[in-house]
């Protein structure tokens, strides 16, 4: 019945693709066309083991990639569901920028597709990267928030999110600044949420749209360390 309903809704309302805007009459995901659905390149393994971008060929050495050098990050791992550009850069804009909530859809398909980045999210607290309270006002949500959530929705109750963080100082868009400027940026931004108390052996997984240089989350994972937590990963659905 739901498969009937849908069909009869697009003849009504067709669904047009987030990326190219061509109308969507056959692919795997709802607001990608099947073209558009070729041009998402996931991170797969072998990958970089603080930021999860993928490896292309053999590794030799340790197993950090170049964005990742200079970051001497205070979590464990982290892992990314693909690369933002072209239509997977389309989907990540249509939530952050137009609060296109249903392009989330289409990202919970590619994660339960994903074995080994529905693994690494089970059985932890997913703690979204947060927004300052005039932000927050403006945009009227934290796109990692609804991230988080949507992750969750994905391990059988397994995991939860958990906003352990606030960010107390407001801080200019990371997005023209270089490596170094987007490490001061976010210096002392972000704080503990009051009367928070942490497992010192319990998972937490810091939650963020795009994963660029790192600094927003190494920022957070330091508050969570510096707080007693001694289990620390981050996971990002775009790397950048």
């Amino acid at each position: 019945m739901g498969c009937f309903i849908k069909a009869a809704l697009d003849l009504v309302f067709p669904r047009n693709c987030v990326h190219c805007g061509d109308t969507i009459e056959s692919s795997s995901y709802d607001f990608l066309c099947s073209e558009c659905e070729q041009d998402i390149l996931p991170c797969l393994p072998p990958a970089c083991k603080t930021c999860g971008f993928p490896f292309f060929g053999a590794v030799i050495g340790p197993k950090v990639c170049p964005h990742c050098i200079d970051l001497d990050p205070v979590f464990d791992q982290g892992k990314t569901l693909f690369i933002a550009k072209g239509a997977g850069r389309s989907l990540l804009h249509h939530l952050k920028y137009q609060q296109g909530f249903y392009v989330l859809q289409d990202l919970r398909k590619m994660v339960t597709t994903s074995r080994h980045y529905l693994k690494y999210i089970d059985r932890a607290s997913l703690v979204p990267v947060p927004l300052h309270p005039t932000k927050l006002r403006e945009r009227g949500f934290n796109q990692s928030e609804r991230i988080a959530e949507m992750l969750v929705s994905t391990t059988d109750e397994n995991s939860q999110v958990e906003n352990l963080l606030i960010r107390q100082i407001y801080t200019q868009t990371q997005t023209r600044l270089n490596r170094l400027e987007r490490h001061q940026n976010v210096k002392n931004a972000f704080a503990l949420t009051p009367n928070t108390v942490l497992i010192p052996d319990h998972q937490y997984i810091l939650v963020d749209d795009v994963f660029t240089t790192g600094s927003t989350l190494n920022a957070c994972a330091r508050v969570l360390h510096d707080a007693g937590a001694t289990r620390l990963k981050v996971v990002t659905i775009g790397h950048g």
